[in-house]
């Protein structure tokens, strides 16, 4: 397990060479690739799914993949890897990928390959041009070191060279149709990016249409129990009413008490009449109050 105290050796280990690396460096971005919170859990040894990683840098899966396909020979290290194939990364690579993302926003794709020397194949262009000893007046060696140079600047396609006869020379121009292209590719890589933010904000726009749909569901559900609660307490309440009244009445028809009698038994006069009236109202409540709920409901 990886402490946090020693994330930024582990990582420094991991990408002080790296060519994106040294565009980071000393930015608020390095700071931030030393301290991602997955540091403190991940296992070196271990792969991760695509889903993982998206999680822990908070974006979808697919927005991962759309960063993981024109850079797959350099976060995998040159090794194969098949986009229709489960995908998994280990710490290398997902640190790769953390600094693609950390500088996508600066730099696009199109920067991103050029920093990283990779054409529109996704291969790396070979940049190399074989140091030449100039200490000597050597004619054969500075011929060598021109023609290396020409010869990378014609593989390129930016530029036309032909022979310019009436001046005896090479003449270089801009070849315009090739630079007509690749500007539409880097338009089209952003076409690319709109659609997929565009397709993102409708899905979450769609989300929230959902769940705002099934709050006020939630709500107008909630109101009408209230509701319904409150008219059936309403209803056995005027029940309970109506049968005290005639539990009174009735109590006072059939008492037959004098009137000295009930003046020194008030009391106990009292007591039967609150204990008639609830008998009363237990042995009547349920019955009426059933037909009162019927009648409400309809049924």
């Amino acid at each position: 397990m990886l402490k946090l105290n020693d994330a930024k050796e582990m990582v420094l280990g991991i990408v002080q060479h790296d060519p994106l690396f040294v565009v980071i460096q000393n930015t608020p971005s390095e700071e931030i690739l030393y301290n991602d919170d997955y540091l403190t859990h991940i296992e070196e040894s271990n792969h991760y799914s695509i889903a993982e990683v998206a999680g822990w840098f908070e974006i979808t899966d697919a927005m991962l993949r759309y960063y993981i396909k024109p850079f797959e020979q350099y976060i995998f290290d040159n090794a194969s890897n098949s986009t229709n194939t489960n995908i998994r990364l280990n710490l290398p690579a997902i640190l790769r990928l953390r600094m693609i993302l950390l500088l996508k926003d600066e730099h696009r794709v199109r920067g991103l390959k050029l920093l990283l020397g990779i054409d529109d194949n996704g291969q790396f262009i070979n940049h190399q041009i074989t140091a030449t000893t100039m200490g000597t007046e050597d004619l054969a060696n500075k011929v060598d070191v021109l023609g290396n140079v020409l010869q990378q600047m014609i593989q390129t396609g930016l530029f036309n060279i032909f022979p310019n006869e009436e001046h005896g020379a090479l003449q270089v121009t801009l070849n315009q149709d090739f630079l007509a292209q690749k500007i539409q590719l880097v338009s089209s890589e952003s076409d690319l990016q709109v659609e997929e933010l565009q397709k993102e904000t409708a899905e979450l726009k769609q989300e929230n249409e959902n769940l705002q749909k099934q709050i006020l569901e939630l709500q107008e559900r909630n109101v009408k129990d209230i509701v319904q609660k409150l008219r059936e307490r309403q209803i056995e309440n005027e029940i309970v009413s109506t049968l005290r009244t005639e539990a009174l009445q009735q109590f006072s028809t059939e008492s037959k008490a004098g009137f000295f009698s009930k003046m020194f038994r008030s009391s106990h006069i009292e007591m039967e009449k609150e204990q008639f009236v609830l008998s009363y109202i237990s042995k009547h409540l349920e019955e009426r109050l059933e037909v009162a709920l019927n009648n409400y409901y309809g049924e």
